[in-house]
């Protein structure tokens, strides 16, 4: 009987563990920025002030504070954009 009841609790446990899946996932608008890939940070304006951002050379020191609206734009040794994420 323990078991049927530890059960459910456990599966309980588990999914209070996953991130929540909801239509805000992409509250930075990451996904407007994916055909930007590959091109010169530079020939872009990044700001908004609705939406904060960080540009990230590579070998960078960032802070790990979670902003789930900051885009961040990840960069390489040549200033091309290799990654944008929310952050």
């Amino acid at each position: 009987m323990t078991r049927l009841i530890a059960l459910p609790a456990i599966t309980l446990l588990l999914m209070a563990c996953q991130p929540e899946e909801t239509a805000s996932e992409d509250i930075c608008g990451v996904k407007g920025f994916a055909t930007l890939v590959g091109t010169a940070a530079s020939d872009h304006d990044f700001t908004d002030p609705n939406r904060p951002h960080r540009i990230i050379p590579p070998n960078s020191a960032v802070t790990m504070d979670y902003r789930p609206d900051r885009l961040n734009v990840d960069l390489d040794q040549a200033g091309q954009i290799t990654r944008f994420w929310c952050g």
